[in-house]
């Protein structure tokens, strides 16, 4: 079958930089051991591959034969594209985040929050920032109840402070006094 999509030399290089992996570099894995660890079928993985969606870092497959040969971070993606598939992001999405990543040139996917919502895939840059992948990276706020509440607790704290009486005795309370003068 032809090439579906340009093949490009390390793809998962501008994805991953450095050497985290906790097998050897030069080590790798075939794809019945890849397919099985990562959680999806082999013709998932065959697909994936020729698509360019997860290429082979270490080998890729050269015709007739050949086996493809899948490092440790190329088995860490297939198995973040399968838990995206599992909570109903649909492959062409997620294939349209991992294409805004390498874009962007994100060199270590161990420092990357992933978020979905069902919809859509998102990155976490901070506690503060999250964009959209599957929208070109539009950027949208986070408000975390407790850091505001943190905020504003010391403030309030060295503020004046009143306690609660009972407003249907409190003079000021005209609304208080009609339902009373109602109520009987």
């Amino acid at each position: 079958m032809a090439d579906m999509a340009p093949k490009q030399d390390s793809l998962q290089e501008t994805l991953f930089d450095g050497d985290f992996a906790p097998v050897a570099k030069d080590l790798g894995f075939r794809g019945p051991v890849a397919h099985r660890v990562a959680g999806i079928t082999y013709r998932q993985l065959d697909y994936w591959a020729r698509t360019g969606l997860v290429v082979p870092e270490l080998r890729d497959a050269n015709g007739s034969g050949s086996q493809r040969l899948y490092s440790f971070r190329d088995i860490l993606l297939l198995r973040v594209v399968k838990r995206f598939l599992d909570v109903g992001i649909s492959l062409q999405q997620i294939r349209v985040a991992i294409e805004h990543l390498r874009a962007r040139g994100v060199e270590d996917i161990t420092e990357i929050t992933l978020v979905s919502d069902g919809f859509s895939v998102y990155e976490c840059t901070s506690a503060n920032e999250l964009f959209d992948l599957t929208k070109g990276g539009q950027g949208m706020f986070l408000i975390s109840v407790s850091s505001v509440w943190h905020e504003i607790e010391g403030t309030l704290n060295d503020l004046p402070k009143e306690r609660v009486t009972d407003t249907s005795e409190h003079p000021g309370d005209e609304l208080a006094s009609r339902r009373k003068a109602k109520a009987v």
